[in-house]
């Protein structure tokens, strides 16, 4: 599914808390694309030699023409101080202004080249940085569905999606434009070093005084900035997990009065997500000025210096100081002020870039609580027989949930589980797709052991119906056919026939192809539940799985969908969470749990008879459920 640059991501560094491992990362995204790079940052050198030269080359008109121009007693000095064209000591004002006029053009060319250069850089990054987007963004999405159902019960699916849409977003803003101008920044500073030393060395030191200053800056503030935005990019992950729970929980808010507590508890998240972009502002804001302030000083020292060898005509340890020189040099150094301030303008978007890639790795390194061996296999057509041999599982370490479990199941058995909440019902269930793993014993389904097949082969043979049956946005017919997406229409009308769904169906706006609001809006509960029944159905499961399947609905819509499931549920190897006594007495098997282990099994005649702990279920719970129907 997966090139190598996605194999990358979760391969180069696990945790990424440095800025230099998560710029590695980075980096090996854009592999590759290298070619594409390496054209770009072939144009930046380029572009970037030209823009160094212009300076060089102004400091050659007023050396090489202006002065001698003004003043024609300077012919020869002119001449000793020209590199790239030397005019002749003879030449009156015209061929001087002819060779300036030519000097100056090539200016013009330079500046000219230099900006189309520049244009196409960017639009080579901006192509490469959207790639490497859309990679990053498939690779978050295959990290959603790799890890278990054990993640995503501890962390907040506000957060989750955070990072697969605001921490990318951060990143998007700072590849493509963002990094041209700071490569492009970075060159241009070397090579105006390069220059100022070039042309002459004594000098270049004295204009460079400040460097020192300006690396300190940059390394202190940014490692400020850049752990204030990793705060403020958690915070927003609370945010959003908040919004999130609030809109998915609109109704228990409102129906519990908890408006304003969840209103003051935003209020308090984003006071800390203020509180913390303040502060990352506060710290990469700070490094434009203090930068600029410095590069002043820098053409101050550059004017002054200048000023002073010329004035009194001294030479500065050996060197001559021309006035053309001295052009050059404030050239440079204002030119060299541009690139410091562009990268600290664009430091606050690759602070928050670096700390939204960071959480972007940590979520994509998290590895799965457990994953197929190496040497799983795709189990074949399965008869239904399910083995627990003694199984133990545990949420939270050190914390049992199941506690020696024992069971065997014959094919086409219809196994009801009663027990009071919390006594591991629903663990049992989600062990047999293996949605939680064992942490010790094994379950076996027709002799495999689930942690020796692939997962997809194993799941893709059970048919699951939830309490709190999920529908996506979109129309009915693609719902049942998320069972099975091969299936034709015809089939997946008879599928709605065999869960009694069909009439309803058909009544809708547009029947089939009626487009259903978010997690099933605009129908029943019950209507909800026979298009999920319709889904499993469609599937043709060989193990169903009831998880109190009626619990919310009324009588009459339960007498349907128990219908519908009884359809389901025949020769079919069926685990059914039980809360009806009708089910418990179709049941070949009950399984009666306590505190985690199965206390006893039986018929429901069989476990009544032996008046243990179903009888005081019984009693307590089904007894009047019995005597309301004989009424």
């Amino acid at each position: 599914m997966f090139n190598d640059s996605d194999r990358l991501l979760g391969t180069e560094v696990r945790k990424a808390r440095a800025i230099g491992p998560t710029l590695r990362r980075l980096w090996h995204l854009f592999a590759p694309y290298r070619l594409v790079l390496i054209g770009a940052f072939l144009l930046i050198l380029l572009s970037t030699a030209m823009q160094v030269a212009i300076p060089a080359l102004t400091g050659q008109a007023v050396n090489c023409y202006l002065e001698p121009l003004s003043d024609s007693s300077l012919g020869e000095a002119a001449a000793a101080a020209c590199w790239f064209t030397t005019p002749d000591p003879a030449w009156g004002a015209t061929e001087l202004a002819a060779g300036l006029g030519s000097l100056v053009l090539l200016i013009v060319v330079l500046y000219l080249v230099s900006a189309a250069l520049t244009g196409v850089q960017f639009y080579m990054m901006a192509w490469a940085g959207q790639h490497v987007l859309r990679t990053l963004q498939a690779r978050i999405f295959y990290q959603v569905h790799r890890l278990t159902m054990s993640y995503f019960t501890e962390h907040e699916a506000g957060d989750v999606m955070s990072r697969l849409t605001n921490d990318v977003d951060t990143l998007q803003q700072i590849i493509g434009f963002g990094l041209v101008s700071v490569m492009q920044g970075i060159l241009l500073l070397i090579m105006i070093m390069g220059a100022m030393l070039w042309m002459n060395v004594p000098f270049a030191v004295i204009s460079l005084i400040t460097l020192p200053l300006m690396f300190w800056a940059t390394v202190w503030l940014s490692t400020q900035a850049r752990r204030a935005f990793r705060q403020a990019q958690e915070e927003i992950g609370s945010i959003n997990a908040d919004l999130q729970e609030s809109i998915s929980g609109v109704r228990e808010v409102q129906a519990f009065g908890r408006e304003e507590e969840n209103i003051a508890d935003f209020r308090t998240n984003n006071a800390a997500n203020r509180d913390a972009n303040i502060r990352a502002q506060a710290f990469s804001t700070a490094l434009a000025p203090t930068l600029e302030a410095l590069s002043f000083v820098n053409m101050a020292i550059v004017v002054a210096a200048g000023g002073y060898f010329i004035l009194n005509q001294v030479n500065f340890l050996g060197t001559a100081v021309t006035l053309g020189l001295i052009v050059a040099f404030v050239a440079y150094t204002q030119q060299f002020n541009r690139p410091v301030q562009q990268i600290a303008i664009l430091w606050t978007n690759i602070q928050s870039a670096i700390a939204g890639a960071e959480r972007i790795f940590d979520f994509i390194d998290e590895e799965p609580a457990f994953d197929e061996t190496a040497t799983a296999q795709a189990i074949p057509p399965i008869q239904g027989e399910v083995v627990f041999d003694n199984v133990w599982a545990e949420y939270k370490p050190g914390e049992p949930v199941l506690k020696g479990v024992n069971l065997h199941t014959r094919p086409g058995q219809t196994v009801a589980i009663v027990g009071p909440t919390g006594a591991g019902k629903t663990t049992i269930l989600n062990m047999i797709p293996r949605f939680y793993d064992v942490s010790e014993g094994s379950v076996r389904i027709d002799g495999y052991d689930v942690r020796d097949v692939t997962r997809t082969s194993l799941r893709s043979q059970i048919g699951i119906v939830l309490q709190d049956a999920f529908l996506f946005s979109d129309t009915v017919m693609n719902n049942i056919r998320y069972g099975r997406l091969d299936a034709t229409d015809e089939e997946v009308m008879d599928a709605a026939r065999l869960a009694h769904a069909h009439a309803f169906i058909l009544k809708l706006e547009k029947g089939y192809e009626t487009v259903l609001g978010e997690r099933g809006g605009g129908l029943s509960q019950g209507q909800r539940q026979l298009i999920s029944i319709a889904r499993a159905a469609l599937a043709n499961p060989r193990i169903l799985i009831l998880d109190e399947a009626t619990s919310n609905v009324d009588t009459r819509t339960e007498r349907e969908i128990q219908e519908a499931l009884d359809l389901l549920m025949a020769e079919r190897t069926s685990f059914v969470v039980a809360h009806r006594l009708s089910t418990i007495r179709q049941a070949d098997v009950v399984l009666v749990l306590k505190a985690g282990g199965i206390v006893e099994q039986g018929t429901h005649e069989e476990l009544l008879a032996q008046r243990g702990f179903y009888f005081e279920l019984y009693m307590s719970q089904f007894r009047r459920e019995e005597v309301g129907e004989a009424g």
